[in-house]
């Protein structure tokens, strides 16, 4: 199964936009992260439908919603604090709003961090039973 990376960033307007690193004419946009995730499933079913279909739109293929910093933070503010941010990266809270609202870019080594805090979250949730 091959990987289709979509870069998700929020414009400067308040909307959210997409594209895809592998596949020329997939974009998408739309008011919320939920929108444009649609708008971008939309577009491939249309490619889908033409002449020449993409290579790999014909095989199994998963898709990767990459962020940047900035719009993850944005994204996910309605749903994680910034002391949760900080709980789960170990960055303190003030450097979470900076990297939030645009103010600093985050290294590598602190990008990392917060991926890997998601990622931790999302094993613990992924394990819960009720």
């Amino acid at each position: 199964m091959k990987n289709l990376t979509i870069i998700i960033e929020k414009a400067q307007d308040g909307y959210f936009s997409a594209y895809s690193e592998d596949v020329d004419g997939i974009y998408g946009m739309g008011e919320s992260v939920q929108d444009v995730k649609q708008d971008i499933l939309d577009g491939i079913e249309t490619l889908k439908t033409l002449d020449e279909v993409p290579t790999i739109l014909k095989d199994d293929y998963k898709l990767i919603y990459k962020f940047d910093t900035e719009s993850l933070l944005q994204y996910y503010k309605g749903i994680l604090s910034n002391p949760g941010f900080e709980k789960l990266t170990g960055i303190n809270q003030k450097l979470i709003h900076q990297y939030s609202t645009g103010l600093k870019k985050p290294r590598e080594d602190q990008r990392k961090k917060i991926e890997a805090g998601l990622h931790k979250l999302g094993k613990e949730l992924l394990s819960i039973e009720l």
